[in-house]
């Protein structure tokens, strides 16, 4: 671990992983049921979202914006009288994006067992001004060699999503050029 921030060009001072961690804490009810009787994917999703938003939004001092989810896993059905807790940290900073780790628990309302794990995801945010331009972000300070190793699984994923982006782009390029997919 370090101690200092992994920019070591940033002007600006580094965040500890924990200054913005945060839980959202939701029971599930009848509203929030797909055809199956379980709880919407979509329902989750929202709450991934959400609460990775507050924490971009506290890493960052100010707006950010959803760039991108990846990984995002659906371990084991949610049921109606679920108290689900989402959990979000941000793992990685850049100039102006984060990236925000989210873990899904779910335990019965009214049972004294402990949470399961049943979902967790990836999310980029971009940090913005008021005019909706990027801005710089403080680095993120690990505290801890889960909060190294989840920097370090960061930056694969990052490298991941770029060399997917610009393998795309070269396959749209190449197609537009010999006149296909207009």
């Amino acid at each position: 671990m370090t101690d200092q921030a992994h920019d070591p060009d940033s002007d600006i001072p580094g965040k500890p992983t924990s200054a913005s961690r945060t839980t959202l804490s939701h029971i599930m009810t009848h509203n929030d049921t797909n055809l199956l009787g379980t709880v919407h994917g979509g329902v989750i999703m929202k709450l991934v979202d959400d609460a990775a938003g507050a924490v971009a939004g506290r890493h960052s001092g100010g707006p950010a914006v959803t760039a991108s989810m990846d990984e995002m896993a659906f371990l084991e059905p949610v049921r109606v009288g679920d108290l689900v807790h989402v959990k979000a940290q941000v793992n990685w900073t850049g100039r102006t994006s984060m990236e925000v780790g989210v873990r899904v628990l779910a335990e019965r309302w009214n049972e004294s067992t402990p949470p399961q794990q049943v979902g967790s995801a990836y999310l980029v945010f971009a940090a913005v001004d008021a005019d909706g331009k990027p801005r710089r972000v403080p680095p993120v300070l690990p505290e801890s060699e889960r909060d190294e190793r989840r920097y370090q699984e960061a930056q694969i994923r990052r490298t991941h999503r770029l060399a997917r982006r610009r393998a795309i782009m070269e396959l749209r390029a190449k197609r537009a050029a010999e006149g296909l997919d207009l």
